[in-house]
């Protein structure tokens, strides 16, 4: 099986001794990533578990909004709220929770179309896939 990288370049993340403060830089500039204060940090940006929900949230809306406009459908907002919860036992086991809202009232077919699409968001299918992490120093 062939692989293909999804960036051209690569993210690149780094730190310095200020606890926990990282900057990381993507190919239009760079953010900072934090922890909270009361894991040391100081709260200065998003932590890492919120950057991964906040992924699914905006690759969900993004690909709900390339439907509704392709359907001229009109629901001019879409909210998604997202958490997370973890199971520890022999194997940690996350459950991501998302919940899709509209300000309109949609019909039942849109509902059911619109959470088929959600499911076919491609942070979806990363995430509900197989995944292989390679680390190397």
């Amino acid at each position: 099986m062939q692989s293909t990288k999804i960036f051209e370049k690569p993210i690149y993340a780094k730190i310095g001794v200020e606890k926990y403060k990282t900057i990381v830089v993507w190919r239009n500039g760079e953010f900072i990533t934090d922890e909270p204060v009361s894991s040391g940090g100081k709260d200065l940006g998003p932590d890492p578990y919120t950057l991964l929900l906040s992924s699914l949230a905006a690759c969900t809306l993004a690909t709900l909004r390339m439907y509704i406009d392709q359907k001229q459908w009109q629901i001019p907002e879409i909210f998604v709220e997202v958490n997370m919860s973890q199971e520890k036992g022999d194997h940690l086991i996350t459950t991501l929770e998302r919940k899709i809202s509209f300000n309109e009232d949609i019909s039942e077919e849109q509902k059911e179309r619109l959470l088929l699409i959600a499911k076919k968001c491609p942070v979806s299918r990363l995430l509900e896939n197989q995944i292989v992490l390679s680390t190397k120093i």
